[in-house]
C-alpha cells in the first residue's frame, strides 16, 4: 500500500473472492512460519492452485504490502471510530484493545512487514497516516482530565509491543487481555500518582526500535525455518495446478 500507486480497476466477482482467501490464508501461515513462509505455502494453505495466487502477487512484497494496507485500513477504521466517540476516554481504550486483538491473532506478521529491507518505509508511511489521528485521540482523553498529561502518543507502539510479546508467549489464549488492562489502568489521571520516568526520547527512536525488534524476530524465525527456493517451488508447483488459466488477475 502506498499512497502514489495508481487507482486499480475492480476485481471480478471470482478474482476478488480468490483475492480474500489469498489474504485470509497468508494472515495464518506469516503467523505461524514468519518470513520463512513463500506463496506457495499460501497457495496450499488457500487450497488454490500456485499459478492463481502468482497471477494476482508477483511475489511476496506484493502479498505482504496488500496485508499491510489492510492493517493500516483497519487501524484508522478503528481510530476513525474512537476519535468520534463522546467519551474521549473510552473511544481511546476501545482502540487500543481492538489493536492489540488484531495484533494477538496477527503475531508473526509484524516481523514479515517490518522486519525486512521495506520495514523502514511501511514504519514511514504508519507513522504519517495514522499519527496525526493518535494525537488527536490522546490530547481529547487528556482535556477530559482522563489520560495522565504526561503520556505522548510514542508510549503506544511500545505498549502494543509489549502485549504482543505476551501473545508470541502464550500463542492462542487471552492471556494478552491482562496485561492490557493493567497497562490501561496505569494510563488513567489520578490526582496522586508520580511524574513518569524517561522514555524512547523520540519517535524516530521508537520507529527504529520497532524495525530493529522486527528484524530480529524475522532472522530468529528464518534460523528455525529455511526458506526453500522460491524459483523451485514456483516451477514444481504450476505444473501441479489444476487450472492454470482460471481466476486470471485483472
Amino acid at each position: 500500500m502506498t499512497a502514489d500507486k495508481p487507482r486499480q480497476p475492480p476485481l471480478r466477482k471470482d478474482a476478488e473472492r480468490n483475492r480474500r482467501l489469498i489474504l485470509a490464508a497468508a494472515r495464518e501461515v506469516f503467523r505461524d512460519r514468519g518470513v520463512a513462509a513463500t506463496l506457495n505455502d499460501v497457495a496450499h494453505h488457500a487450497h488454490l492452485g500456485v499459478g492463481t495466487v502468482y497471477r494476482r502477487f508477483a511475489n511476496k512484497e506484493e502479498l505482504v504490502d496488500a496485508l499491510f494496507g489492510d492493517m493500516v485500513d483497519t487501524v484508522d477504521r478503528y481510530l476513525t471510530e474512537a476519535l468520534a466517540e463522546e467519551d474521549a476516554w473510552l473511544g481511546l481504550t476501545r482502540c487500543l484493545e481492538q489493536v492489540c486483538e488484531v495484533q494477538s491473532f496477527d503475531r508473526g506478521l509484524r516481523e514479515v512487514m517490518l522486519g525486512t529491507g521495506h520495514g523502514p518505509a511501511r514504519q514511514a508511511q504508519i507513522h504519517g497516516r495514522l499519527n496525526p489521528a493518535v494525537q488527536r485521540l490522546l490530547a481529547r482523553a487528556q482535556e477530559q482530565g482522563r489520560l495522565r498529561a504526561d503520556v505522548v502518543p510514542s508510549d503506544f507502539p511500545v505498549l502494543q509491543l509489549m502485549t504482543a510479546a505476551v501473545s508470541e508467549f502464550d500463542a492462542g489464549s487471552d492471556a494478552w487481555r491482562r496485561y492490557l488492562a493493567i497497562l490501561i489502568d496505569g494510563l488513567r489521571a489520578r490526582p496522586d500518582i508520580d511524574t513518569l520516568p524517561p522514555g524512547i526520547a523520540d519517535v524516530e527512536g521508537v520507529d527504529q526500535a520497532l524495525i530493529d525488534v522486527s528484524a530480529h524476530d524475522a532472522r530468529s524465525r528464518q534460523n528455525e525455518n529455511p526458506v526453500q527456493d522460491p524459483n523451485q517451488d514456483r516451477d514444481r508447483d504450476r505444473d501441479r495446478d489444476p487450472n492454470p488459466d482460471q481466476n486470471q488477475r485483472v
